[in-house]
């Protein structure tokens, strides 16, 4: 039994003679394809299409998750070029003045916060609990004011930074400012032995600029700078 070929012949002919033509050409595939899966009819099952559906999928997948390792790699970079940066700024200062002015002016302006400020502790008696000095960066505070601020209300040891959202913020640690903070990252300082903790606190517009599920690394190396250099004006 014989067939009439569907095609003429020198068409056929040209098509065997540069098969590899028809390969290279991205219309033509598609049209082929696309008759191969008309001729099958509803209730034949491609699986080399299902394989290469399943493969697409996972190619996206892999895209996504290599687009956002990228963008959280350049953006812990950039976090990292920005506390170096303010390290090197809070190192200049040649006077304890200027180091507190400069944390709550160009120290906060670089790690892009809307506050900075300095709590320490203090046994005095004639201190005033809400006092702030040099533009409202240091707070004076009584005793156990550090790990109150820390807990909120939460059962357990405060860690070393803590990052979380804040509605209205206290007065006490933020001033004036208060009403503009949204989220907060603490960092309680340890002075050495026989001293009273510290606690800095930055303070940012953003509810989700701060957020518990961040790393802390980077916080925790500035936190760490700030206690040696902290220890050299408290001597």
């Amino acid at each position: 039994m014989s067939s009439t070929p569907k095609l003429e012949e020198t068409l056929r002919d040209a098509i065997i003679a540069k098969p590899d033509a028809i390969l290279d050409d991205q219309a033509v595939m598609q049209a082929l394809i696309a008759a191969d899966d008309r001729s099958k009819g509803d209730n034949i099952i491609d699986l080399r299409g299902v394989a290469m559906e399943r493969l697409e999928a996972r190619l996206d997948r892999l895209e996504d998750t290599h687009r956002s390792v990228i963008e959280a790699a350049y953006e812990n970079l950039s976090s990292t070029n920005q506390v170096h940066r303010a390290i090197l700024r809070m190192l200049d200062a040649t006077e304890f003045e200027t180091f507190l002015r400069d944390l709550g002016g160009p120290v906060a302006g670089i790690l892009r916060v809307e506050a900075i400020t300095l709590v320490l502790e203090t046994t005095q008696s004639d201190h005033d609990t809400a006092g702030r000095h040099l533009n409202g960066t240091l707070v004076l505070a009584e005793p156990g004011f550090v790990d109150s601020y820390l807990a909120r209300g939460r059962k357990g040891a405060p860690r070393q930074v803590s990052l979380r959202a804040v509605r209205d913020a206290d007065v006490r640690v933020y001033g004036d400012k208060a009403p503009e903070i949204g989220s907060e990252a603490c960092m309680k300082l340890d002075f050495g032995p026989d001293k009273l903790p510290g606690l800095l606190v930055m303070g940012a517009a953003e509810p989700t600029h701060f957020v518990p599920q961040q790393a802390t690394d980077i916080l925790a190396f500035f936190t760490g700078v700030f206690e040696r250099t902290m220890r050299r004006w408290l001597s």
